[in-house]
Parts: structure tokens; C-alpha cells; sequence
């Protein structure tokens, strides 16, 4: 059995008077990609957010071995290693590729920083062939590419990915998933919210269903290789 990296429990995260999280639980173990699956409402960005930071709990435990993230800000979390993927991919679209994916290790030395630099354009040659260009002129694909690159500079202990495929073509969504096969083969921890469930199922050790913010269902991919639609069944009814 791995290592435990991160404890989640009895999370509630209400959105004004709105519940979304109800008592989510789960553990994530180093080196493996879960998976947060479930329908439209159920909690599954809130989750991601609620680890970061970016909503804070009413009540819950969020830990990361020994520290205790809930309930502090975005900036100190980040601090302890947890970087976020979002949606929107929050990128300074008229910086150059470069510059955008700087500022990701800004807390790290300037050697440092151009060693993990290089790693990151090993990992996408694309943006390494544009790394002068504002990032306003690249395909969404590529700005995907940059929002994942950025994050990986700051050299997580965990990778939290919201939706990486969303908006992408087929080429983009393959090459994404070839992307989480080499940090998985690093060693990167993932925790990933991700409505494709082709990507979902092909990149992730496990997954697990939230339905109406609980924890309803869950367990290891390859051992439910054949049933992959009774899962979608318990995701949508």
C-alpha cells in the first residue's frame, strides 16, 4: 500500500447558504492521479478549490501529512507544494510564454528556476518553439500546455488539474494524457476533476464518484477496466 500524501474529512463548503460539500472524505497517495468524477453540481470543483484555498471550509480537515491546509490562504498553501490547474487557466495573455511560465518558481532561485525551466520545455517542445510569443496568440491547446508548465514550475507535491481537456480537440485531449503518463512515471501526485471520462479513465490510478457533495462510490481503474458503465450509471442517476 503507498504512502498517504493528502487526508480529506468531513469536508462542508457551503457557497452563501447553498451546501455543496456535505462531509466529503478520501485519502490521495503519493505518486498515483485520482480522479473526481460525478455529475454537474456535485462537488467536484469545490473540492479542488476547498484544497487550495481558493473557497474556504465551514468545517472539515484538510491535511497534507502533518500540516493542516483548511482555512489557510491560497498563497500559503501554494507554499506548502499544492498547485492548481483551473479552468479559466489564469494566464497573462500578453507575457510571452516565457514569462508566464516564470512566474510559477518566483519563490525559487534563479538557477533553479532555469534548470526546471528546461525540464518543462523538454516536456512540451511546442511552447519551447514559442516561448517569445504573448500567450494571447496561441492555440487553446498550447495555453493549456502553459497553465500545466507554469504550475510544474513550482515543482508541486501535488497537482490539481480542474477540467485539463475542457475546450480541447481529440489531438490536444492525447496529448494531455501522454503529458500525465510522463509525471506519473516522475512521480507526480494528481488530483484531477475531468468530464471526459475517455481521459479520466486512461490517465487516472483511481477514481472516485461524488454525488450531491458525499462521496458515493470509488476504486482502482484497471480493476474496473470491463464496467466502465456501471460507473457511468452511479456518475448520472
Amino acid at each position: 500500500m503507498p504512502d498517504i500524501l493528502m487526508t480529506i474529512r468531513d469536508l462542508h463548503v457551503a457557497y452563501g447558504k447553498k451546501p455543496i460539500l456535505r462531509g466529503a472524505g478520501f485519502d490521495l497517495y503519493k505518486g498515483e492521479c485520482l480522479t473526481l468524477l460525478g455529475a454537474n453540481g456535485s462537488g467536484k470543483s469545490t473540492s479542488l478549490n476547498a484544497i487550495c484555498g481558493f473557497v474556504q471550509p465551514a468545517s472539515g480537515s484538510v491535511s497534507l501529512g502533518d500540516q493542516e491546509l483548511a482555512g489557510l490562504a491560497p498563497h500559503r498553501i501554494f507554499q506548502h507544494g499544492v498547485a492548481q490547474v483551473s479552468q479559466k487557466r489564469d494566464l497573462f495573455p500578453d507575457l510571452t510564454v516565457t514569462d508566464n511560465l516564470r512566474l510559477g518558481a518566483m519563490r525559487r532561485g534563479a538557477k533553479q528556476a532555469a534548470r526546471t525551466l528546461d525540464q518543462v520545455y523538454a516536456r512540451f517542445p511546442r511552447l519551447a518553439e514559442r516561448r517569445r510569443q504573448a500567450t494571447r496568440t496561441l492555440s487553446g491547446g498550447e495555453q493549456q500546455m502553459v497553465a500545466i508548465g507554469r504550475a510544474l514550475m513550482s515543482q508541486p507535491t501535488l497537482l490539481l488539474l480542474d477540467e485539463p481537456s475542457g475546450g480541447l480537440s481529440p489531438e490536444f485531449c492525447e496529448e494531455i494524457a501522454l503529458l500525465m503518463d510522463g509525471l506519473k512515471a516522475d512521480g507526480v501526485t494528481m488530483l484531477m476533476v475531468e468530464q471526459n471520462l475517455k481521459l479520466a479513465f486512461r490517465a487516472a490510478d483511481r477514481f472516485i464518484v461524488l454525488r450531491d457533495g458525499l462521496v458515493v462510490d470509488g476504486g482502482d481503474v484497471k480493476a474496473m477496466e470491463g464496467d466502465h458503465d456501471a460507473i457511468i450509471k452511479n456518475i448520472y442517476l
